[in-house]
């Protein structure tokens, strides 16, 4: 990494002062902790959340960042990251929980109140902050100019859920978690219906900002699963808060997407879609640890699939094209499922988990491909391959993805809610 002064703010704030033989000496973090602290605090000010600039706000990418300053907050012991996240959730809530600026319409997407909005800040979901406005009910649909224009992404509001549920998590405070929920159950009525006579449920991939008609009418490959098992981690820590809010119940949200889940038909040739199935293994292997889940099965059945995909990927030759055809983010995120796997492994084996003879044989096959984070982590943080336009045109959500490679935890790790 080329010299940033920023760097040198970072490690003062980092170097202990020992003013005594006899004090015991404090280590500075791990210096890939301070590289993710440079990269989150350009995020702050180039974004508008730590300086006077507007605020430019994407869900998927400021899910990924409260939970790294949630984690810088753990690792460092500096106030101002926990801080930063909360600040982050209230501007969120505030830009995608209400209308665009060039919208005619005003207001909580949810209809509610100015007041009722803030207390239910995600009663209407979150737009996905795209830059152009979404299609009109009378515009063509033009697949390519979909991909940037608004809307409601189901897998971008279950990001969200779980940021806002490690909040909770970290701070024992339930209203965190009520947001959570109160989006779970808006996003499961709003994306799921039944397409046939026989009852059988399916989802929207792509909703209006207003959730009132369905702009990609097809099912994200990943979605039921992930609806599921976040819903899952939503309910685990409502039981774990020593103070809590029982409604909004998820067990019917929770029942249909358990129904529309096909664990035959996981496997993804894509990095950023095999990187979300080791993340969701790695939540469903700490909630059993933790009582919230008891099903081995489908912790084997995402194993499977994630190693199905990654063997095809890692022989595909994708890994070996320039980085101009190359897209840095959804690598990283197949990066960030490889700490997973090393987590899982590691979790097995200092909590003595009993686990089945197929899911030790596909953690163990996994572990060969741990290596492969390391590779796509060093491509993508040589400062040749962020000089071209794949990185700088997509500059927030890769940097905040590749600080989530270098600090993990904040993302990975469900942690225990604080009583």
């Amino acid at each position: 990494m080329l010299f940033n002064p920023a760097w040198l703010i970072v490690l003062l704030s980092l170097v202990p002062l020992v003013t005594s033989a006899n004090e015991e000496l404090m280590y500075m973090p791990d210096p890939r902790t301070a590289d993710a602290s440079i990269l989150m605090l350009s995020f702050a000010q180039r974004t508008g959340l730590d300086s006077d600039r507007p605020p430019r706000r994407y869900l998927w990418t400021d899910a990924f960042a409260v939970c790294n300053y949630l984690g810088l907050a753990r690792a460092t012991g500096e106030q101002r990251y926990k801080e930063l996240a909360l600040r982050l959730i209230d501007q969120v809530h505030h830009v995608l929980g209400r209308y665009r600026d060039d919208d005619p319409r005003s207001g909580w997407i949810s209809g509610l109140s100015a007041q009722d909005g803030e207390t239910h800040p995600t009663r209407g979901g979150l737009r996905i902050g795209k830059q152009l406005p979404e299609r009109g009910e009378s515009e063509p649909f033009n697949e390519r100019l979909e991909w940037e224009r608004d809307g409601q992404y189901f897998h971008y509001l279950t990001k969200w859920m779980h940021s806002l549920d490690q909040i909770s998590r970290s701070t024992g405070d339930p209203e965190f978690n009520v947001w959570a929920r109160e989006l779970a159950v808006t996003a499961y009525d709003a994306f799921t219906y039944l397409p046939s006579p026989d009852g059988t449920p399916s989802m929207y991939w792509k909703m209006s900002i207003d959730l009132t008609r369905p702009l990609v009418p097809s099912m994200g490959q990943h979605d039921p699963i992930d609806g599921y098992i976040t819903a899952m981690q939503l309910r685990a820590t409502v039981a774990g808060l020593s103070q809590s809010i029982d409604n909004p119940d998820l067990e019917k949200a929770i029942r249909r997407f358990a129904d529309m889940t096909n664990v035959a038909n996981l496997t993804s040739p894509d990095p950023l879609g095999i990187g979300g199935l080791l993340v969701d293994a790695y939540r469903v292997t700490q909630l059993i640890e933790q009582g919230g889940l008891s099903d081995e099965d489908l912790l084997e059945h995402l194993l499977t699939a994630a190693l199905a995909g990654l063997e095809y990927y890692a022989q595909s030759g994708e890994l070996r094209a320039p980085a101009e055809s190359r897209l840095a983010f959804r690598e990283l995120g197949l990066a960030i499922g490889l700490h997973a796997v090393d987590h899982m492994w590691l979790s097995v084996a200092e909590n003595h988990t009993t686990i089945s003879p197929g899911v030790n044989t596909k953690l163990e096959a996994l572990m060969r491909y741990v290596p492969l984070g390391d590779e796509i982590e060093s491509f993508w943080r040589t400062p040749a391959h962020q000089d071209t336009s794949t990185w700088t045109e997509h500059q927030d959500i890769n940097e905040v993805m590749l600080a989530t490679r270098l600090a993990p935890d904040g993302f990975l790790v469900l942690a225990l809610p604080d009583k």
